[in-house]
């Protein structure tokens, strides 16, 4: 299988190379604009003959289109991901996520690839009134542009099954954490405390309440489906079957270092527009696949604090 991995050189999308690339019957392509990805993550990948780059942009619908010649299978995982910064930058998620995804979809058409795996994420529910949230839980008004465009991709996805006869494997994520993430709560606080360990300023009361997957166990949760599920359409949620809330996480961050800071707080129940106080997915139709998370979310919270210890250098910008 030769798969094409658009944001390859990301946090989810290089994790899931090497996933892909421990198996011996296939190749990959990553086409990355190395806008947020990084080169180091893909520095096992480019000593294996199965691997191959392309530098491009998903906005660039002529080289993205070339560069997926011969290819099977596409992941979609490049993305604006910074959800906070939606309204200071709203042409980002509709650019970034929502054209980006049609040229990705048009690219297929072209070259006659059917089949798509695509991160979603669990914020298309906006603030639901149902916890845990499952898959058909109805949508309430969305509260974030991230998570809108999000939900664009997913219509348009569903759309090209329909109209071209593509299969779609769309996964409504939580915050995945682990090595090489490289944005969200984790990093922060481990930034701020490795430059003032004495306080520590947070957005939002501390009681918010979110769910988090470790990366290695997103990855296995993907393959599972895509290998399992025979739907035209195939939405899953994956997560863990619990939560926490972001004073639970700065514990086990703060225990870890070693350090006792004094916390600040702003902005109430959300840090930010768009933040959802209390977000929990219902996983009971990916385990029904026989998928289950190996590790806790402390678990997950405690690796990516090891990996940012070891590899200071991904706080530094890139050229």
């Amino acid at each position: 299988m030769k798969y094409f991995i658009t944001g390859g050189a990301g946090f989810i999308g290089s994790n899931m190379v090497d996933r892909l690339l421990m198996e011996p019957e296939n190749e990959v392509v990553v086409y990355d604009n190395f806008r947020t990805g990084r080169k180091e993550f893909l520095a096992d990948a480019v000593k294996n003959p199965r691997f191959s780059l392309v530098e491009g942009d998903t906005l660039d619908e002529s080289r993205l289109t070339e560069s997926m010649k011969g290819c099977d299978f596409v992941f979609h995982f490049a993305a604006n991901a910074d959800v906070r910064m939606g309204c200071e930058h709203p042409s980002k998620d509709l650019q970034q996520n929502t054209v980006a995804t049609f040229h990705v979809l048009e690219a297929m058409r072209t070259n006659g690839i059917k089949r798509i795996g695509f991160s979603s994420t669990g914020s298309v529910y906006g603030e639901a009134e149902v916890i845990p949230t499952p898959e058909d839980a109805p949508f309430p008004v969305q509260t974030s542009l991230y998570g809108a465009s999000k939900l664009a991709c997913e219509g348009l996805i569903a759309a090209y099954c329909e109209g071209f006869g593509f299969s779609g494997y769309i996964f409504r994520f939580v915050s995945i954490l682990g090595e090489r993430y490289t944005h969200g709560h984790v990093f922060d606080f481990y930034r701020k405390l490795s430059e003032n360990p004495e306080t520590l300023h947070v957005l939002g009361d501390g009681h918010q309440k979110k769910s988090y997957l470790y990366v290695k166990d997103c990855m296995e949760a993907i393959l599972t489906v895509i290998r399992n599920a025979n739907e035209k359409v195939n939405i899953y949620n994956l997560g863990t079957d619990e939560y926490c809330e972001v004073n639970d996480s700065i514990g086990w961050i703060t225990k870890k270092l070693g350090v006792t800071p004094s916390l600040t707080y702003e902005g109430g129940e959300r840090g930010w527009i768009g933040d959802n106080p209390f977000i929990y997915l219902d996983t009971k139709k990916v385990r029904s696949l026989g998928w289950k998370p190996q590790y806790t979310i402390e678990d997950g919270i405690i690796k990516t604090v090891e990996y940012l210890a070891a590899n200071p250098w991904v706080f530094s910008r890139q050229d």
